[in-house]
């Protein structure tokens, strides 16, 4: 999810964190790099920040428990002798302000030798500054904003990576903008889309970045407008796309808002397809809307987890532990980016004689840029910029209230 120029923190709300072992007990921060005084193991600590509490902790939550998971199988197969993993995970409530906050919190960890998070690229913005600063590896298995990685002048071919700390497991929206609006325009046939978007970070790149390849396409852009999270009522745009004669709708934004605007589009008269992108890929998106979603389109990164030989063990592993809430639509890459820290820690291990450098961080930071594995999602690398090397996406459309997968495809300019 999306980043753009550096935004005003002003939402600065203390948090309540909620800290995790790797075996779910309450941490008492005391999990580190540094002697365990049991056995002569060092135990590190990976830092989590997602929306843990809110609208998108289901996200947050299946990100949370899937890190979890690769922290235990990863004591449990003794993946890095010597080393423990821990956990420390913190509720960033989707606000920059807390995500900023976290960070620091994070950094001051001496503990804390790698990141995984968060889902909101606004929020991902607001933390690299500080993880950078404190050598601290971030990966993200959910920001798509292409200028996170390539800097803001990207669209424009200069590329420049601002921070070499960040890294992620999901595609941009160079990607996936454009792959939704080629499925729309030649696989359904779709001539004259309204867009519309949520005026997020996220929300207004994913618009801006379809909006492109739909017009590039030959495709009308009959009509835009701008909703605000979290309220309800959308019947003014709503009208505005029935007015349009727009045969689909293209909205940047969250499963909640979607669900909603999809309702009230419908309601007003208009049965025409919603489409979205991976925030929008979540059950949440069909129990919004009163109306209903069948036809309604959404893409998101990867193939399905569960269609995945690569993601079996995992599936199986994340039933068996028992966790309360589902591993969602990021819980694979959350798991494939904790594991790229784990094979990080590896290999600073192994050029240190075995041993835990006395500078884990910075270590494990040089040894990010050579981490290759065959993941939960498939083949786990990143390229000059951080980006996953992974770009396979899929669109899956609701039939009889439900997502069903529509087709699973690698993008090809």
């Amino acid at each position: 999810m999306r980043h753009r120029s550096l935004l005003a923190l002003t939402t600065a709300l203390t948090t309540g964190a909620l800290l995790l072992t790797a075996c779910g007990s309450r941490d008492s921060g005391n999990s580190g790099s540094g002697d365990d005084g049991g056995g002569g193991k060092s135990t590190v600590t990976i830092g989590i920040t997602v929306p843990l509490t809110g609208s998108l902790s289901p996200f947050g939550q299946g990100i949370k428990n899937s890190v979890d998971l690769a922290v235990k199988t990863a004591n449990k197969n003794n993946e890095v002798k010597g080393v423990t993993f821990a956990i420390t995970a913190l509720d960033d409530q989707a606000l920059p302000g807390t995500g900023q906050q976290n960070a620091a919190k994070l950094a001051a960890d001496k503990n804390v030798i790698g990141v995984v998070g968060p889902v909101n690229s606004g929020v991902a913005q607001s933390m690299q500054d500080v993880l950078a600063k404190a050598d601290l590896t971030q990966v993200s298995p959910a920001n798509t904003n292409p200028a996170l990685s390539q800097g803001d002048n990207w669209a424009t071919g200069e590329k420049k990576r601002p921070f070499k700390t960040y890294f992620r497991t999901a595609t941009t929206d160079i990607i996936q903008g454009r792959f939704a609006a080629q499925f729309l325009y030649k696989d359904a046939g779709k001539r004259k889309v309204f867009v519309a978007d949520d005026k997020q970070t996220y929300g207004v790149g994913l618009a801006t970045l379809f909006a492109q390849e739909f017009k590039r396409l030959g495709g009308d852009v009959v009509g835009t407008d701008h909703l605000t999270v979290k309220e309800t009522d959308f019947s003014a745009t709503a009208n505005k796309i029935k007015n349009s004669g727009a045969d689909a709708v293209y909205f940047g934004g969250q499963f909640p808002e979607a669900g909603l605007l999809s309702d009230q589009v419908k309601k007003a008269g208009a049965r025409i397809p919603l489409m979205g992108g991976d925030g929008m890929y979540n059950p949440g998106f069909i129990t919004a809307s009163g109306e209903s979603n069948d036809g309604d389109l959404a893409t998101s990164v990867g193939y399905p987890v569960e269609d995945l030989d690569s993601a079996k063990k995992f599936v199986t592993g994340y039933k068996d532990a028992g966790y309360k809430d589902p591993y969602a639509t990021y819980g694979g890459y959350a798991y494939d980016g904790a594991w790229a820290i784990i094979e990080a820690v590896k290999k600073a291990v192994a050029d240190n004689n075995g041993k835990l450098p006395a500078n884990p961080r910075a270590k494990v930071l040089d040894a990010m840029s050579s981490v290759s594995f065959d993941g939960v999602t498939g083949k786990v690398s990143f390229d000059q910029y951080g980006d996953t090397t992974n770009k396979q996406l899929t669109v899956y459309q609701v039939k009889n209230n439900a997502w069903t997968t529509l087709k699973s495809a690698t993008f090809k300019d």
